[in-house]
Protein backbone atom coordinates (compact mmCIF):
# COMPACT_ATOMS: atom_id res chain seq x y z
CA UNK A 1 0.00 0.00 0.00
CA UNK A 2 2.94 2.21 0.80
CA UNK A 3 4.30 0.99 -2.16
CA UNK A 4 1.52 2.76 -4.36
CA UNK A 5 1.28 5.79 -2.43
CA UNK A 6 5.07 6.26 -3.23
CA UNK A 7 4.40 5.87 -7.03
CA UNK A 8 1.25 8.03 -7.35
CA UNK A 9 3.27 11.08 -5.21
CA UNK A 10 6.56 10.53 -8.03
CA UNK A 11 4.32 10.73 -10.84
CA UNK A 12 2.93 14.38 -9.87
CA UNK A 13 4.93 17.41 -11.60
CA UNK A 14 5.65 20.26 -9.91
CA UNK A 15 4.07 23.67 -11.44
CA UNK A 16 5.05 26.98 -11.04
CA UNK A 17 2.82 29.00 -9.14
CA UNK A 18 2.63 32.89 -10.09
CA UNK A 19 0.80 35.94 -8.41
CA UNK A 20 -1.65 38.29 -10.13
CA UNK A 21 -1.03 41.22 -12.30
CA UNK A 22 -1.94 43.33 -9.56
CA UNK A 23 0.77 42.30 -7.92
CA UNK A 24 3.49 41.46 -10.58
CA UNK A 25 3.19 38.16 -11.88
CA UNK A 26 5.95 36.95 -10.02
CA UNK A 27 7.00 33.35 -9.04
CA UNK A 28 5.75 32.64 -5.45
CA UNK A 29 5.61 29.16 -4.88
CA UNK A 30 5.49 25.39 -6.66
CA UNK A 31 2.46 22.71 -5.99
CA UNK A 32 2.26 19.57 -6.78
CA UNK A 33 -0.26 18.00 -9.62
CA UNK A 34 -0.74 14.63 -11.68
CA UNK A 35 -2.64 16.28 -14.05
CA UNK A 36 -2.45 20.62 -14.64
CA UNK A 37 -6.45 20.85 -14.76
CA UNK A 38 -6.64 19.62 -11.48
CA UNK A 39 -4.61 22.37 -9.82
CA UNK A 40 -6.98 24.53 -11.46
CA UNK A 41 -9.85 25.81 -8.67
CA UNK A 42 -7.14 25.54 -5.46
CA UNK A 43 -6.08 28.43 -3.14
CA UNK A 44 -2.45 29.03 -2.30
CA UNK A 45 -2.39 31.10 0.82
CA UNK A 46 0.42 33.19 1.44
CA UNK A 47 1.65 36.40 3.33
CA UNK A 48 1.07 39.75 1.56
CA UNK A 49 4.25 40.86 2.45
CA UNK A 50 6.26 38.24 0.29
CA UNK A 51 4.16 39.53 -2.77
CA UNK A 52 4.76 43.33 -2.16
CA UNK A 53 8.00 42.60 -0.33
CA UNK A 54 7.13 45.44 2.51
CA UNK A 55 6.85 44.66 6.00
CA UNK A 56 4.16 46.88 7.11
CA UNK A 57 2.07 44.23 4.68
CA UNK A 58 3.45 41.24 7.14
CA UNK A 59 0.21 40.89 9.11
CA UNK A 60 -2.40 40.79 6.20
CA UNK A 61 -3.33 36.92 4.46
CA UNK A 62 -3.21 36.62 0.63
CA UNK A 63 -5.74 33.45 -0.87
CA UNK A 64 -4.77 33.23 -4.55
CA UNK A 65 -7.20 30.59 -6.70
CA UNK A 66 -5.29 29.04 -9.46
CA UNK A 67 -7.44 29.90 -12.75
CA UNK A 68 -5.43 28.52 -15.34
CA UNK A 69 -2.29 26.25 -15.60
CA UNK A 70 -0.65 25.38 -18.88
CA UNK A 71 3.28 24.61 -19.52
CA UNK A 72 4.43 23.69 -16.02
CA UNK A 73 2.60 27.75 -14.83
CA UNK A 74 -0.51 28.35 -12.88
CA UNK A 75 -1.65 31.55 -12.60
CA UNK A 76 -3.66 32.93 -9.85
CA UNK A 77 -6.44 35.85 -8.97
CA UNK A 78 -7.30 37.38 -5.89
CA UNK A 79 -9.69 35.30 -3.51
CA UNK A 80 -9.39 37.49 -0.13
CA UNK A 81 -7.24 39.52 1.86
CA UNK A 82 -7.48 38.96 5.27
CA UNK A 83 -5.55 40.50 8.53
CA UNK A 84 -4.10 38.01 10.86
CA UNK A 85 -6.18 37.69 13.84
CA UNK A 86 -3.13 37.59 16.29
CA UNK A 87 -3.02 41.51 14.82
CA UNK A 88 -6.61 42.52 15.18
CA UNK A 89 -6.60 41.43 18.77
CA UNK A 90 -3.22 43.07 19.63
CA UNK A 91 -5.33 46.95 18.57
CA UNK A 92 -8.46 46.24 21.06
CA UNK A 93 -7.43 47.51 24.53
CA UNK A 94 -9.59 47.97 27.29
CA UNK A 95 -12.01 50.88 27.31
CA UNK A 96 -11.84 51.32 24.30
CA UNK A 97 -14.90 50.55 21.98
CA UNK A 98 -14.78 48.05 19.02
CA UNK A 99 -16.91 48.16 16.26
CA UNK A 100 -17.29 45.40 13.44
CA UNK A 101 -18.79 46.53 9.93
CA UNK A 102 -19.49 43.92 7.34
CA UNK A 103 -20.78 44.53 3.72
CA UNK A 104 -21.98 43.50 0.50
CA UNK A 105 -21.34 45.24 -2.66
CA UNK A 106 -20.98 45.27 -6.59
CA UNK A 107 -17.55 46.60 -8.26
CA UNK A 108 -17.50 48.87 -10.91
CA UNK A 109 -17.34 45.44 -13.40
CA UNK A 110 -20.40 44.39 -11.68
CA UNK A 111 -18.96 41.53 -9.35
CA UNK A 112 -19.43 41.07 -5.88
CA UNK A 113 -17.04 42.07 -3.38
CA UNK A 114 -17.48 41.88 0.72
CA UNK A 115 -15.62 44.20 2.72
CA UNK A 116 -15.06 43.72 6.77
CA UNK A 117 -13.93 46.52 8.70
CA UNK A 118 -12.88 47.05 11.93
CA UNK A 119 -12.98 50.23 13.93
CA UNK A 120 -11.49 50.69 17.49
CA UNK A 121 -11.85 54.03 19.57
CA UNK A 122 -9.86 55.40 22.71
CA UNK A 123 -13.34 55.19 24.59
CA UNK A 124 -16.25 53.06 25.37
CA UNK A 125 -18.77 54.29 22.80
CA UNK A 126 -22.88 54.39 23.07
CA UNK A 127 -25.15 52.48 21.12
CA UNK A 128 -26.55 55.02 18.87
CA UNK A 129 -22.94 56.28 18.30
CA UNK A 130 -21.74 52.59 16.83
CA UNK A 131 -25.37 52.52 14.44
CA UNK A 132 -24.50 55.79 13.39
CA UNK A 133 -20.38 54.67 12.55
CA UNK A 134 -21.78 51.76 10.61
CA UNK A 135 -23.86 53.15 8.64
CA UNK A 136 -21.51 56.05 7.62
CA UNK A 137 -18.16 53.36 6.83
CA UNK A 138 -20.94 51.44 5.10
CA UNK A 139 -22.25 53.98 2.78
CA UNK A 140 -18.12 55.25 2.45
CA UNK A 141 -17.87 51.78 1.47
CA UNK A 142 -20.11 51.59 -0.98
CA UNK A 143 -19.39 54.37 -2.99
CA UNK A 144 -15.87 53.42 -2.91
CA UNK A 145 -16.12 49.77 -4.48
CA UNK A 146 -18.58 51.23 -7.28
CA UNK A 147 -16.34 53.69 -8.10
CA UNK A 148 -13.43 51.09 -8.75
CA UNK A 149 -12.49 47.48 -10.40
CA UNK A 150 -11.35 44.72 -8.62
CA UNK A 151 -7.29 45.81 -8.71
CA UNK A 152 -8.14 49.48 -7.96
CA UNK A 153 -9.55 48.28 -4.32
CA UNK A 154 -6.92 45.92 -3.78
CA UNK A 155 -4.42 48.90 -4.07
CA UNK A 156 -6.23 51.26 -1.99
CA UNK A 157 -6.16 49.02 0.90
CA UNK A 158 -2.52 48.24 0.14
CA UNK A 159 -1.53 52.41 -0.15
CA UNK A 160 -4.49 52.54 2.90
CA UNK A 161 -6.79 55.07 0.40
CA UNK A 162 -9.58 53.22 1.63
CA UNK A 163 -8.88 53.41 5.10
CA UNK A 164 -7.96 56.96 5.57
CA UNK A 165 -11.24 57.84 3.61
CA UNK A 166 -13.24 55.75 5.70
CA UNK A 167 -11.55 57.08 8.75
CA UNK A 168 -12.12 60.50 7.15
CA UNK A 169 -16.15 59.97 7.25
CA UNK A 170 -16.22 59.31 10.62
CA UNK A 171 -14.18 62.28 12.26
CA UNK A 172 -16.57 64.20 13.47
CA UNK A 173 -18.53 61.11 15.78
CA UNK A 174 -15.30 60.47 17.84
CA UNK A 175 -11.70 60.25 17.29
CA UNK A 176 -10.68 56.51 15.83
CA UNK A 177 -7.29 54.90 17.33
CA UNK A 178 -7.37 52.42 14.02
CA UNK A 179 -9.41 51.63 11.32
CA UNK A 180 -8.45 48.89 9.15
CA UNK A 181 -10.06 46.27 6.88
CA UNK A 182 -10.07 43.15 8.15
CA UNK A 183 -11.54 41.02 5.45
CA UNK A 184 -12.02 41.63 1.68
CA UNK A 185 -13.31 39.35 -0.14
CA UNK A 186 -14.00 38.70 -4.39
Amino acid sequence: MAQKTAEKWKMKKWLEVYSPKVFGESSIGEIPADEEEKAIGRIIEVNMSWLTHKPEHSFLSVGLRVIEAKNNAAHTELEFMEQMFSYTHSLVRRHSGVIYTMNRFTDKEGKPVVVKLIAISFSKLATPKKSEIRKRLGDYCKQYVLERTKDDIIKGVMDNSLQAGARESIKNITRMSKLEVRKLEF
